[in-house]
C-alpha cells in the first residue's frame, strides 16, 4: 500500500531554515508528480509545492516563492522540501501527497505529516 513518512519538522526562530523529508514506498515513485501540502491550525489545506515525476519541472504557492525549494531523488524515493527564511504564518502540519494536489485535495495519500513551528 502507499507509505508517504515525513520528517525533519520542528521549532525554528523566524529568518531560520528547516529541510523536510518525505519517504515513499508501495507505488512507483518515479512515475508520479509529488506534492507538499500543508494545513495551519483553524484553516484549510494549502498547496505548497509540486514537482513533476522527473524533476525538471517545478511550481510553488506565492506565499512561499523564493523561499522555498522542492525536489527528489527518484533512486531513493525521497522528496524533499528545503525551507528558508521561515516566517510566523509557515507555522503548519506539513504533508506530503502523491500526485498533482494542486487543484484538489486526495486525503488518501497524504502521509501523517510533520508539524512546522516558526516562533521566538
Amino acid at each position: 500500500q502507499v507509505q508517504l513518512v515525513e520528517s525533519g519538522g520542528g521549532l525554528v526562530q523566524p529568518g531560520g531554515s528547516l529541510r523536510l523529508s518525505c519517504a515513499a514506498s508501495g507505488f512507483p515513485f518515479s512515475v508520479y508528480y509529488m506534492t507538499w501540502v500543508r494545513q495551519a491550525p483553524g484553516k484549510g489545506p494549502e498547496w505548497v509545492s509540486c514537482i513533476s515525476n522527473s524533476g525538471g519541472s517545478t511550481w510553488y504557492a506565492d506565499s512561499v516563492k523564493g523561499r522555498f525549494t522542492i525536489s527528489r531523488d527518484n533512486a531513493k524515493n525521497t522528496l524533499y522540501l528545503q525551507m528558508n527564511s521561515l516566517k510566523p504564518e509557515d507555522t503548519a502540519l506539513y504533508y506530503c501527497a502523491r500526485g498533482d494536489q494542486r487543484a484538489s485535495f486526495r486525503r488518501n495519500y497524504w502521509g501523517q505529516g510533520t508539524q512546522v513551528t516558526v516562533s521566538s
